[in-house]
């Protein structure tokens, strides 16, 4: 009986103690939830709450329920799939049909707000305010002391706020939770104390307080009025009149544009620019054909490299296989990056190994002519992707039974007559989805491209950061993450082109390779 309920206890402990488990994890999730929705509440962004809300209900709903139990196994994988995949996919989508670039990150109020900050100019009858600087973390603020005696603090992003505060000859110098700067401090940071504007209240009409020594601070005001009702920005100073031109930026009547704007949906927009816009259609052109060119090329050569390689050593008369089938492979052993890194070191055209040992002296323009940058990257390319095919295409022909290969020589067959009829069929059987995969692979291989050239040469005539090398995941780096004006939205636009260009690609390639599979 005892030993009965020993047991009975056991049993119980061991589901009770699980169950503590399953609540804490499920706390810690809520809470993480509770934080965010309290986050998207303070944004405004009510879609992504309703999703988040409807999501963590769920996932409590699966681990609390009894009836849910093969949802208890799936649910983290979906979790993960939705954040880093449909999550992904579908903000790309969403940023595609939006202004997103440099000058369109900020909301409209958060724009108004910058356009107002931006034209400051100090109040001519400004007080004079005893002003301690102070920082919390890496950012810098003032404590303010008022006329009337009070302690204000405020930070860039946080307007001014009465505070208790510690004084000294009626000055405050010091608050909780911050650090006051002495003097040598000040100095060390004055580019950042000296630009930095703190608001005097909720609104950009209550204007600024800003130092120019460290120790006082004047009022400041904005040289710019927007007015709600009408939906304009008006420069006092001139009196020009910049209005909501539709494209998410003021425009004043001659056309001038004052940024920062703001995001908008702008529709089909940016897919019209990369089809109809010159300066950006005939570079997309260009890439789009050379980025083809580049995923066929590199599978043509690496799959006929390692396939006549595989031929070749795999013959029982040849002597010494084995080392020779560890040279072929250290290539695939070498870490891609170094090895981009190196050829295109070893292709410099005044000091390369290439031109000055190979070539003896001579000045071929291997990464600053377009041909020659073409030709570049497929030859690192093919170096270092032959490794892979000859591995596969030595196990594909080893894989070939005997007596066929026989039953072929019995028959008259000519070696090319074996290999064209024999093991080439069989070979793709083995090699087809390998090579789709391939192609789809080189169609976004951007280490090779970003480390060999670096896209270039660049095209100069282009509207555009591109170069002759670019393929499109190289070219959406680019006009997403480079020059003066990254344009996010039309790069959005690129990736979707690129997503439906290699899903159709890889859809027709798998009936392909399954009809090929049919036929043997």
């Amino acid at each position: 009986m005892e030993h009965t309920r020993s047991l009975t206890a056991l049993g119980r402990s061991g589901r009770i103690g699980p169950l503590i488990v399953k609540l804490l994890m499920l706390g810690v999730l809520d809470s993480v939830l509770v934080f965010l929705a309290l986050i998207l509440i303070g944004r405004g962004d009510w879609g992504i709450l309703v999703i988040v809300t409807a999501a963590g209900l769920a996932i409590n709903w699966v681990y609390l329920s009894k009836r849910a139990l093969p949802a208890k196994y799936i649910t983290p994988g979906l979790v993960f799939l939705a954040i880093f995949q449909v999550f992904v996919i579908g903000y790309t989508v969403y940023i595609a049909f939006t202004n997103y670039s440099t000058g369109h990150i900020l909301n409209k109020d958060q724009a108004i707000e910058s356009l107002l900050s931006q034209s400051q100019s100090r109040v001519a009858d400004s007080h004079q305010y005893p002003v301690t600087v102070v920082r919390d973390g890496d950012a810098f603020g003032f404590l303010v002391t008022a006329e009337d005696g009070t302690a204000y603090l405020g930070f860039a992003d946080q307007p001014l706020a009465p505070v208790d505060a510690t004084f000294e000859d009626g000055t405050a110098v010091a608050a909780e939770g911050v650090q006051s700067l002495q003097y040598a401090d000040i100095l060390a940071n004055q580019e950042a104390i000296f630009d930095l504007a703190v608001p005097a209240g909720d609104s950009a009409e209550d204007g600024w307080l800003r130092t120019l020594d460290g120790r006082s601070a004047y009022e400041y005001e904005s040289s710019r009025e927007y007015d709600a009702v009408a939906d304009t920005m008006t420069d006092t100073t001139t009196g020009v009149v910049y209005t909501d031109g539709g494209d998410g930026a003021f425009v004043a009547p001659d056309g001038t544009r004052i940024l920062p704007g703001w995001q908008i949906n702008v529709g089909l927009d940016n897919f019209e620019r990369a089809i109809t816009e010159p300066t950006i259609r005939g570079p997309l052109m260009y890439v789009l054909v050379w980025t083809f060119a580049f995923a066929f090329l590199s599978v043509l050569l690496t799959f006929a490299l390692g396939v006549a390689l595989a031929l070749l050593l795999n013959d029982p008369r040849m002597r010494g296989r084995k080392v020779y089938r560890l040279v072929m492979v250290l290539p695939y052993a070498f870490p891609a990056f170094l090895g981009a890194l190196v050829w295109s070191g070893m292709f410099s055209t005044s000091f390369g190994f290439i031109n000055q040992v190979l070539l003896g002296g001579a000045a071929v323009p291997w990464l600053t002519d377009p041909t020659m940058a073409k030709i570049a990257v497929l030859l690192v390319n093919l170096w270092l992707g032959f490794p892979y095919m000859f591995l596969v295409a030595t196990g594909a022909l080893q894989a070939i039974p005997d007596d066929i290969l026989e039953a072929a020589r019995t028959d008259g067959a000519t070696p090319w007559g074996i290999f064209r009829h024999v093991k080439l069929p069989l070979l793709m059987v083995s090699m087809a989805p390998i090579l789709i995969s391939s192609f789809a692979f080189n169609f976004n291989n951007f280490n090779v491209i970003y480390l060999v050239t670096g896209g270039g040469p660049r095209d100069t005539a282009a509207s555009i950061p591109v170069g002759f090398t670019d393929i499109l995941i190289s070219l959406v780096y680019k006009v997403a993450f480079t020059g003066q004006m990254r344009d996010y939205g039309l790069a959005s636009a690129f990736s979707i082109i690129i997503f439906v260009v290699v899903a159709a690609i890889s859809i027709v390639s798998f009936r392909k390779t399954k009809t090929l599979e049919e036929m043997n």
